[in-house]
């Protein structure tokens, strides 16, 4: 009995790189965030995620930390998407101190 030998698969062909316009360095001519929103799916996606951040550091006045885990996020992680949407992030309000009245104190005559 003999056995034929099968020839060995071709290796799948390797993507080229991206084309970079004459003049531009390969840097310059791949931005790391886009300039203006995407168009698509992936716009609307893109600016859910940054209104819905938005939002909830809002409600948490303006702490990370309580906008992380409100969203069920790494505070790093919440911290990337901050930077990688360009949201504003309102002042930290920060809680009376102790011993600090709520309310003003009644003025005496």
């Amino acid at each position: 009995m003999t056995t034929a030998l099968m020839p060995a698969p071709e290796p799948a062909p390797r993507p080229s790189p991206p084309r970079v316009p004459k003049g531009l360095s390969g840097s310059a001519a791949l931005p790391s965030a886009p300039a203006r929103p995407l168009p698509g799916f992936h716009g609307a996606v893109s600016d859910f995620k940054r209104r819905l951040i938005e939002a909830t550091l809002t409600q948490s006045g303006g702490n990370r930390t309580r906008a992380a885990r409100a969203l069920g996020l790494q505070r790093t992680y919440l911290l990337r998407l901050i930077r990688e949407f360009e949201v504003r992030v309102p002042p930290a309000t920060l809680p009376p101190r102790r011993g600090e009245a709520l309310t003003p104190p009644p003025q005496t005559r």
